[in-house]
């Protein structure tokens, strides 16, 4: 079951950009290649590069957009949602909601 879902699950969900391509997908419609090519021009890494667990991993905690192996001095999963939102530059209806309840413009 967990190889089957493995594969099924593509790119890799947070150990890659997996979790970034499929974001674009939905929330903008964009084919796979294209939604690969942005994530990878706004991460400024190559497309390879975003299917490659390491290099991920170390542009993920440059860039504070959330690590799988969470350790001292991680981001947590509201202040990763965030700056992906301003770094992919789309919306993500929880960060929305969290600035709507604050009243406030992050």
């Amino acid at each position: 079951m967990h190889a089957a879902h493995a594969l099924a699950a593509g790119m890799g969900g947070v150990r890659t950009a997996g979790d970034l391509v499929a974001r674009l997908q939905l929330n903008r419609g964009m084919r796979i290649d294209a939604a690969k090519k942005y994530v990878a021009d706004k991460l400024g890494i190559s497309i390879s590069d975003i299917n490659d667990p390491v290099i991920m991993g170390e542009v993920r905690e440059d860039l504070n957009i959330f690590r799988l192996s969470e350790g001292q001095g991680s981001t947590d999963s509201m202040a990763a949602k965030f700056n992906i939102s301003k770094l992919m530059g789309m919306d993500i209806n929880c960060v929305n909601r969290f600035k709507r309840k604050i009243g406030g413009n992050l």
